[in-house]
């Protein structure tokens, strides 16, 4: 991954996504913002204990530094929901969503619209089609791996935009690595069919997981980057539910860039 330094504030961008200039996207850390306590300090997520007028600033912020376009939350749920954000032929007011604003993953073709996903140990996985031009942003966590999130949202990016899996460009964001994933109730959790990404003991790899679920569903491994950064042992870059317990989510945000600002 990329460190940028956009404003005085520290964030990252994956590599194989930085010859698209018709893209804003960026993995920001838990530092440089406006909170305190647990949520220390650039906290986006507002239903966790953080003051809300400290969170919008910090949302406010980000927004900026994605190109002041509007910021686009889902109601995260850890389920398998799609939604669909579609207004190339007719604008905002041709917008159609799949589901209302709860679910996992969310799609679009808008320019100016930032899709973020809060994260504190789960995995966003950032997805681009360069050829139609459309964005998607999922959150996968244990459950949505286990229910293959990635999956549903390739589907959807095929039947809603007519994208080819072959032309994604895909980042799978920091989250909680292979290292730091242990699941001591795996026997009933886990699902048989991912007992080979079993680590040592109880360990769990979920990068390996997406990875597989991105190629099996028609994306190249070289269009696909894993940022390989483990969320609990770097508590002093994300915020981090395993380590932390009460915390903040940090943003994982990719959008379209707005016409005419270049």
């Amino acid at each position: 991954m990329l460190l940028v330094n956009k404003n005085g504030i520290l964030f990252f961008r994956f590599s194989n996504f930085s010859g698209f200039a018709e893209i804003n996207h960026g993995i920001f850390t838990r530092n440089q913002g406006c909170s305190d306590g647990p949520f220390r300090s650039l906290n986006v997520g507002a239903g966790v204990g953080d003051d809300i007028d400290r969170v919008r600033a910090n949302r406010h912020m980000i927004a900026r530094l994605c190109g002041g376009g509007e910021l686009f939350f889902l109601n995260q749920v850890h389920g398998r929901g799609v939604a669909v954000i579609k207004g190339r032929d007719n604008g905002l007011s041709g917008i159609a969503m799949d589901g209302g604003l709860a679910g996992d993953a969310v799609i679009t073709d808008i320019p100016g619209l930032n899709l973020v996903i809060q994260v504190a140990d789960c995995q966003a996985v950032l997805m681009y089609d360069p050829i139609r031009k459309v964005v998607a942003n999922v959150h996968s966590g244990w459950r949505g791996s286990i229910q293959n999130i990635i999956g549903a949202t390739i589907l959807k990016m095929q039947q809603r935009f007519c994208t080819a899996p072959c032309d994604i460009i895909a980042g799978i964001g920091p989250s909680l690595g292979p290292c730091c994933a242990e699941f001591v109730n795996y026997k009933s959790e886990i699902p048989d069919s991912f007992r080979k990404y079993q680590d040592t003991g109880n360990y769990f790899d979920f990068w390996s997981a997406s990875y597989d679920q991105l190629c099996d569903a028609g994306v190249l491994k070289e269009n696909i980057s894993i940022a390989s950064i483990c969320t609990k042992c770097n508590a002093d870059l994300f915020f981090s539910y395993r380590r932390a317990g009460t915390t903040g989510r940090f943003a994982a945000v990719i959008g379209l860039e707005q016409i005419g600002t270049g």
